[in-house]
């Protein structure tokens, strides 16, 4: 078959092709992408770094407008709503879990039906709507009286009708971040032809620098923004935040001629429960040794790359066996709840394999949560003036944001060369993410010791600030972003390189998830924690006044509880298989008829 008659749904065509119009050479990506049109996308035309840093500095800009609400939640909820520290935390750990279940939602749309551009763009107008309507509500009735809402001068009781606006305002803002981060995070990764090997080499650094435009937009948030707002100004704050997300969603739109796109591939729920059903009804069925006895489609049937069979998970495999008089001649009559493709039981083992994996992050995302709840809390009763300067809490976590940036540099520039170098190999995705567990536990240990120390610099009975300074919090701030370097940044690189291709925002929003439960899970262990420490008129672990608590052991609590989830880790990663796709370079190609040039 020549190159010109390749059929649009096949999508993948050659590396140049001649245009039979203009008489120029075309220079075609080989993953399939195409262009807004729906035409197969030109290299030089489309995607690269030009759309990349595009994507990079939406996602930096998208990222400080949310960080401007999030990252000092916990003490708008204490001193503008009343709340107490343990109400606010699992609010916080609430909400925050909540914009990470978004990301399924995001991330279905996306590869079912929208596709990855629509769905940013949508969930991005959720998202400004949703700051637009937080500003409003805390400029006009929520911060009340004026300048209320600092440490010293808290704000009036509000009414259900107030509190309730409120709500809807932050959980949309959840909607819309959730939705847009698992896509934003692929579309970006799609703007470079993972077969061509430069543009491959470009993806893989992209998610560092992907996640490095997330927390110097964080970096922001968590200096400016949080200044204003500790002092009072909260409705400047949000407003700013507002501005942000809006400039964020104007620069996305503008690079809209230039961006690649996977078509989706429609409903995988439907394409999962085909498996299980047709297997099912198979379950008598003997499966054949060689798997190359299943059924598979031809190349021009498929609208993207098939997953080579693999050997467990044999059960499932009755699903794509050829029953005698089964006719499969032609692909299109085929009853897919009776006979499904290999490609299509191989999406399933996939993700199968893949949940262990999932499980064994969300116990590190229950460490990382606690840097926007407890750290914030910790560093409140501590010593926050420094030279006369009053650092608030919240900003602490810039000292995070510094070391992940640290740390992205010292990975890529030094211990992966020297990595590589003695091992003859680089690091793998799932050798990070333990160790970014390993440093993860590292951090609780260092946040109880502080803790320790801040508890004998206090006075008993008083709710006076301990007199040690804030900023003996910096090693756990610094520890925690060495640890999401290896973690966070790992798992994207995993979850979407691991993920089938119609399941790539897929992949990219089990990382978010993790978060979520993370979150979920923190409330958990809260609650349960105080409801066993809270007995005899104990105050408990985390009581409003830090300094008749124990802070110090829960922060050991959770690391013992990472000790223990790194045992299991190692083992689910030892167990692990990585995805088989078919190759896609010259001599596959050679094989439908087409010439690389």
């Amino acid at each position: 078959m020549a190159a010109c008659d390749l059929p649009a749904s096949l999508g993948r065509l050659p590396f140049k092709e001649k245009e039979t119009k203009s008489g120029k050479d075309a220079d075609y990506t080989r993953d399939g992408t195409v262009d807004r049109h729906g035409r197969p996308a030109i290299r030089g035309r489309t995607g690269g770094w030009k759309t990349g840093i595009l994507i990079l500095v939406n996602q930096g800009l998208a990222t400080l407008a949310f960080f401007g609400l999030g990252v000092n939640l916990v003490l708008f909820l204490t001193r503008v709503l009343h709340q107490s520290n343990a109400e606010a935390a699992n609010n916080v750990s609430k909400w925050t879990g909540t914009v990470y279940i978004f990301s399924l939602v995001g991330a279905f749309v996306s590869d079912s039906y929208w596709g990855r551009y629509k769905t940013c763009a949508v969930f991005q107008l959720i998202f400004v709507v949703g700051l637009v309507l937080l500003s409003l509500s805390t400029h006009l009735f929520l911060v009340k009286p004026q300048g209320c809402g600092t440490a010293d001068h808290l704000c009036q009781d509000h009414s259900t009708l107030e509190i309730g606006i409120f709500y809807v305002a932050i959980y949309l803002v959840a909607l819309g971040n959730g939705g847009y981060q698992p896509s934003i995070a692929t579309f970006g990764a799609d703007q470079f032809d993972e077969e061509d090997r430069l543009e491959g080499l470009s993806k893989i650094a992209f998610f560092s620098y992907f996640y490095l435009a997330l927390n110097l937009g964080s970096l922001v948030s968590n200096t400016v923004l949080v200044y204003y707002e500790d002092s009072g100004s909260w409705a400047l704050g949000f407003w700013m935040s507002a501005a942000s997300a809006s400039l964020a969603l104007t620069l996305f739109l503008c690079g809209t001629p230039r961006y690649r796109h996977f078509e989706p591939q429609g409903n995988p729920l439907r394409r999962f429960c085909q498996v299980i059903v047709a297997a099912a009804k198979k379950w008598r069925v003997e499966t054949p040794q060689d798997g190359k006895q299943l059924y598979e489609v031809g190349k021009d049937d498929s609208a993207f790359r098939k997953i080579l069979h693999t050997e467990d998970f044999k059960f499932l495999d009755k699903a794509a066996v050829v029953k005698a008089g089964t006719e499969v001649s032609d692909h299109s009559t085929r009853n897919p709840w009776r006979l499904c493709t290999v490609t299509q039981v191989e999406e399933v083992k996939c993700i199968l394999r893949l949940l262990p994996i999932w499980l064994c992050t969300i116990i590190y995302s229950v460490v990382f949560t606690q840097m926007a709840s407890l750290f914030v809390v910790q560093g409140a009763a501590m010593k926050t003036t420094v030279f006369a300067f009053h650092i608030p809490p919240a900003s602490m976590s810039s000292f995070d944001i510094l070391s992940v940036a640290f740390f992205i540099f010292l990975y890529r520039r030094l211990i992966f060369p020297c990595y590589l170098r003695v091992r003859g190999k680089s690091m793998t995705q799932l050798q990070r993410m333990g160790a970014g567990l390993v440093i993860g536990a590292t951090a609780m240990v260092c946040a109880g010791t502080v803790e320790v120390y801040r508890l004998k610099h206090t006075n008993k009975g008083s709710d006076e600030p301990s007199s040690l300074s804030i900023l003996w919090q910096i090693p756990q701030y610094a520890l925690i972003g060495a640890s999401e370097v290896f973690m966070y940044v790992g798992q994207l690189e995993f979850f979407n390189g691991q993920a089938p291709d119609g399941l790539k925002s897929f992949g990219s929003a089990l990382c978010m998830t993790s978060i979520s439960f993370g979150n979920y899970f923190s409330t958990i262990i809260v609650n349960i924690v105080m409801q066993f420490t809270t007995t005899n008129n104990s105050p408990g672990w985390i009581p409003g006044n830090l300094n008749e608590g124990h802070l110090d052991r829960f922060y050991f609590l959770l690391a013992l509880l990472a000790v223990t989830d790194l045992l299991v880790y190692v083992g689910c990663a030892m167990w692990y298989k990585g995805i088989s796709l078919e190759e896609r370079g010259c001599a596959a190609q050679a094989e439908e008829g087409i010439q690389c040039v």
